[in-house]
């Protein structure tokens, strides 16, 4: 259970975690930049690929800097209106000890930088319940765990506090309105004002103290705007209008607040996949602990059929891993000793032992939860012009209401039929529905691409995604396994120079320290073929050097060796017609070639070969079928073997033989004015080309820092299955965003339309508002529903 605060909460923690988690991810990404640009700069990139690499860069050094402030984040009980929200915004921000303060309606949170000394929790949380609201603290956020009550929540609340209110009042208020009009139609109809004003104030009093608190912020909300025309009403003796007007107006309000919480739990449901509790083991003896205590290099025990409690690496023991929780996989993960798991995925049958390697606060989950609350704060393009539209569209409204009130009974018109009409625009100008047409949609779709396994950094990215008609991918590790395996080895070498084991040893010593999947083959093939002894022998390379695009160099004893693609090695010149002649053999085999050569000589030929991933050919079906109508592959590998998996997969277009800075020059060349082009690869070797890219999608990278950094969306597991679903769910979400916008304003334009020949009265133009926000929310929770599609494309 979640706690409410009331300024006993140990919440300067979650500030210092904030602080230290994102500062620390910053600082990465601004490293992992840096070293970008030398790539970029280094090997004869284009100016345009340097100034994006350079961009890229200072925009997250800038990151870093901005993201070291203090931030507490919490949520907010009661919000359940746009205006609201704003009005709570500007007065949170005006409090002493606040830096700046951000409030979200659709995923009703709330983002503040405190200023500390002056920073005071128990004058925010009186703020904020003087405005009618509870603020509580979200759990895995540096709180309080579950289980642990603080303040006023749960049993420490009185039971008229805990009793549902907002829902009693239209109930009671709906009651007195019905007796009234009962009394209407009798001889009692001295008593019905008497019910009416019950009725009134049963489901106005909420009302009365929002208009209230707008109104000394001097602003003008849509509870202003309610209660000038229940006033209005009740002035010209209308009161079955009035009570219908709040009748209706607080029961679209509890429906709203229904339906927008169902939205919000999509998010937050992650939250409980974390245990509270787990089973340490120190020294042989295991013991409950909380998770919060737990510090990386601890060993922790998980039984089957129990939640694995934090991110770790498997040490000891064998065992099927349901990650669907977190990662969206349909199928369980075999994990044994050596594996990565994450929090809140399910052990299913065999007994594991597990290093912990990050804290309850920075886990997996823990990270997801925190980067989608930040992406549904995030404006989204639509929503920024409903924005401005709304700023335009409700202070006109008003002024022509005042307009139709005072300028027709001048001309001798009737005063109380103008007065009416005036009333009616009042209630018209209130823009609900245009104003939570987009935001409540971003958020149900970002919180159900987080629980299928598809974190999307915001609005503006979540409408990308539903543009994008052109999709670049890199091809190891991404429509590859991304395993590749050494088929044929060759000792090229002077017969009284090297064998086997001494050209297999020297490129074990170049290729252990790389993280390229092509030279984590070499050196398995290498461990596999040298004496279980010689690798402690084995000194370290000197004068190490990584080649951006082409291999590693360095000298080992004495000499200086490296091992490259043939066509960048040292001395591709001077290599043999014979030797250049097996080279175009295994690649026309569709074999990749590496080259091991000293400064003279070459000295040893690799083939490796690595397999098209089984899904990939599907998933680009699927990609097709969902309006991705061009498909490119970039690689740096060589054209045979790039055009072999092209054609395997229907790819249709290759680039090949790329350097890291090409791909992305290759990007731009993409984007032409009628294509919107994704990049997809693994966020860390190709971090220029998705920063190039119109999106930036990464794979596999729940587990990496850079990637949660780096790209645009996230694909949490290591297979493409995810991405048609993420097209889907953005050209879903871009769908209903517009189809909401449309109906809200054609509501408004109908309802304004009917006023003037006098075809509307209050409570319909109360219901006309209340019901299309109603419309607009049951139609973005549509996007709760959407899954993945599992079953193989017939054509």
């Amino acid at each position: 259970m979640a706690n409410t605060c009331n300024g006993s909460c140990a919440c300067s923690c979650s500030a210092s975690t904030s602080v230290e988690t994102r500062s620390a991810g910053s600082e990465q990404t601004a490293a992992g930049s840096a070293q970008t640009i030398a790539i970029a700069s280094g090997i004869g990139a284009p100016a345009a690929v340097t100034a994006a690499a350079s961009a890229f860069a200072e925009a997250a050094t800038t990151a870093a800097a901005v993201t070291a402030e203090p931030v507490l984040r919490y949520y907010i009980d009661g919000l359940d209106c746009a205006d609201c929200a704003a009005k709570a915004e500007k007065i949170l921000s005006q409090q002493a000890g606040v830096r700046w303060v951000r409030i979200d309606f659709g995923a009703g949170a709330l983002t503040l930088s405190p200023i500390e000394p002056a920073f005071s929790l128990p004058a925010i949380t009186s703020v904020v319940s003087s405005l009618g609201y509870r603020l509580r603290l979200p759990e895995g956020a540096g709180g309080p765990s579950a289980g642990q009550e603080t303040g006023t929540m749960a049993g420490n609340e009185p039971l008229w506090r805990r009793v549902n209110l907002r829902a009693a009042r239209p109930v009671l208020s709906g009651l007195g309105l019905a007796l009234g009009l009962l009394l209407d139609q009798t001889a009692a109809t001295t008593l019905s004002p008497l019910v009416y004003t019950f009725a009134i104030v049963a489901g106005g009093w909420p009302i009365a103290r929002a208009a209230w608190t707008a109104l000394k912020t001097l602003t003008l909300d849509m509870n202003v705007l309610m209660i000038l025309a229940v006033a209005g009403a009740i002035a010209i003796q209308e009161w079955s209008e009035a009570a219908a007007v709040v009748f209706l107006f607080s029961l679209g309000a509890v429906l709203q607040a229904s339906t927008l919480d169902k939205t919000r739990r999509s998010i937050r449901s992650l939250l409980s996949l974390t245990p509270a509790v787990a089973t340490v083991s120190r020294n042989g003896v295991e013991s409950t602990e909380a998770v919060e205590r737990i510090i990386p290099g601890d060993v922790i025990i998980v039984r089957p059929g129990d939640r694995i409690p934090l991110d770790g690496r498997v040490l000891r023991g064998a065992s099927s891993v349901n990650q669907a929780p977190v990662t969206g996989e349909s199928t369980p993960v075999e994990k044994e000793p050596g594996d990565g798991v994450f929090a809140g995925t399910v052990n299913e049958n065999g007994l594991l032992e597990i290093q912990v390697t990050r804290p309850a606060s920075d886990s997996a989950v823990a990270r997801i939860i925190r980067l989608v609350e930040e992406a549904q704060s995030r404006r989204a393009p639509s929503q920024q012009f409903v924005d401005r539209f709304a700023a335009v569209y409700t202070p006109a409204v008003i002024v022509l209401a005042a307009l139709v009130a005072i300028v027709p009974p001048l001309f001798g018109a009737p005063w109380e039929e103008w007065f009416y009409r005036a009333l009616e625009l009042l209630v018209v100008s209130c823009p609900c529905a245009l104003v939570i047409s987009t935001p409540v949609a971003i958020v149900a779709a970002i919180g159900n691409g987080a629980k299928q396994g598809v974190l999307i950094k915001g609005g503006a990215h979540l409408e990308e995604l539903g543009r994008i008609n052109t999709i670049a991918f890199d091809k190891t590790g991404t429509l590859t396994v991304g395993r590749p395996a050494v088929a044929r080895f060759v000792n090229v070498a002077p017969p009284d120079q090297h064998d086997d084991q001494a050209l297999l040893s020297i490129a074990w010593r170049l290729e252990r320290r790389s993280s390229h999947p092509l030279a984590a083959a070499i050196v398995r093939f290498a461990e596999e073929r040298l004496p279980a002894t010689a690798h402690a022998a084995l000194s370290e390379p000197e004068d190490y050097a990584a080649l951006p695009g082409a291999g590693v160099a360095g000298v080992i004893d004495g000499v200086r060796y490296a091992l490259t693609s043939p066509g960048r090695s040292l001395i591709a010149s001077a290599l043999s017609e014979n030797l250049l002649a097996q080279i175009d053999a295994w690649q026309r085999d569709g074999y990749t070639v590496s080259l091991l050569s000293d400064e003279r000589r070459p000295l040893a030929l690799f083939a490796l070969s690595d397999a098209c991933r089984p899904e990939s050919s599907r998933a680009l079906a699927r990609l097709k079928a969902a309006g991705v109508n061009h498909i490119a592959m970039l690689t740096g590998d060589n054209s045979h073997t790039a055009r072999r998996i092209a054609a395997e997969l229907s790819v249709d277009e290759v680039r090949a033989e790329l350097l890291p800075a090409e791909k992305a020059e290759t990007v731009q060349a993409l984007m032409r004015p009628e294509r919107r082009v994704a990049m997809v690869g693994d966020g860390i070797n190709d971090a220029p080309a998705l920063a190039a890219a119109h999106l930036g999608v990464a794979m596999g990278g729940y587990g990496s820092d850079m990637a949660m950094e780096t790209a645009d969306v996230i694909l949490a597991s290591d297979t493409l299955e995810q991405l048609p679903f993420a097209i889907r769910l953005g050209r879903s979400a871009l769908s209903i965003i517009r189809q909401n916008i449309i109906f809200a304003l054609v509501v408004k334009a109908v309802a304004l339309l009917l006023i003037l020949p006098n075809w509307l009265n209050l409570w319909l133009a109360v219901l006309s508002d209340t019901g299309a926000a109603l419309v607009v929310i049951l139609n973005a929770l549509r996007l709760l529903s959407l899954r993945p599609d599992k079953e193989p494309i017939h054509e």
